[in-house]
């Protein structure tokens, strides 16, 4: 059986430019839908966290308002989250993961990663030993590849220069009036450290692909992130 593992942010709040926190978590549909996607495939999917605390969906992400005023697909996401409650609040310890136990891994975003993901040696070494290897597969969505900064080659270069990827555009979060108050942007970062960055539209789905590394923009792109992960773990070499 294929495994997947899925990598959440521990982290509830977001530290700003100016000292506040933001209250935060993973983004509830960019779990909801990959996870629900995968698992009627088939696959056996794992989900870590920092030190195996308690994943918690930021609450915005579950606002009418966050998701286009469709209050039933926010019903829809927290009976979704109820049915998945044990797994969220006893997830397996990052530290204790052996990527040579999985054949891809996934992260989701929310402003969580941005918080612990983006500095997390754990992250950094499941990485490190996945990406390079083209029968394994690395999968991030929004501000999930806030944790592809945390990762490095043998040599001290990043390692995710020169790939193509999308993420969480700064425009993006401009529109959410998060980026003048951001410690660091995303997007900025990425395309600094040496991705080939690209992007759609604002908030449509939007997805990347690029050998063994698929990225996707926003939430709405998590339908089409999780079959194009997937199609390349049916492609594996």
């Amino acid at each position: 059986m294929t495994s997947v593992l899925i990598v959440l942010t521990g982290a509830t709040r977001w530290s700003l430019k100016d000292g506040s926190q933001h209250p935060t978590g993973f983004w509830g549909e960019e779990f909801v839908v990959p996870h629900r996607i995968l698992a009627g495939a088939g696959t056996d999917l794992t989900i870590a966290t920092p030190g195996g605390r308690a994943a918690v969906v930021d609450e915005n992400s579950l606002n009418p308002e966050a998701n286009g005023g469709d209050t039933a697909k926010v019903a829809d996401l927290r009976g979704y989250l109820a049915e998945v409650k044990d797994l969220l609040d006893s997830p397996a310890r990052l530290e204790d993961i052996d990527p040579a136990d999985f054949d891809a891994v996934l992260i989701p975003g929310g402003h969580g990663p941005m918080q612990d993901l983006a500095v997390n040696e754990d992250v950094a070494r499941i990485l490190a030993a996945m990406l390079p290897d083209a029968g394994k597969v690395v999968a991030s969505l929004c501000h999930g590849p806030a944790s592809f900064m945390s990762a490095g080659n043998p040599d001290g270069s990043w390692l995710f220069k020169g790939r193509r990827l999308t993420a969480f555009t700064d425009e993006e979060e401009r529109q959410v009036g998060l980026d003048a108050n951001a410690v660091w942007l995303l997007e900025e970062r990425l395309r600094h450290s040496g991705a080939q960055f690209e992007s759609g539209p604002a908030w449509a789905p939007y997805v990347v692909v690029d050998g063994n590394l698929v990225t996707g923009q926003n939430p709405a792109s998590g339908e089409a992130a999780a079959e194009a992960l997937l199609k390349a773990l049916a492609a594996r070499v």
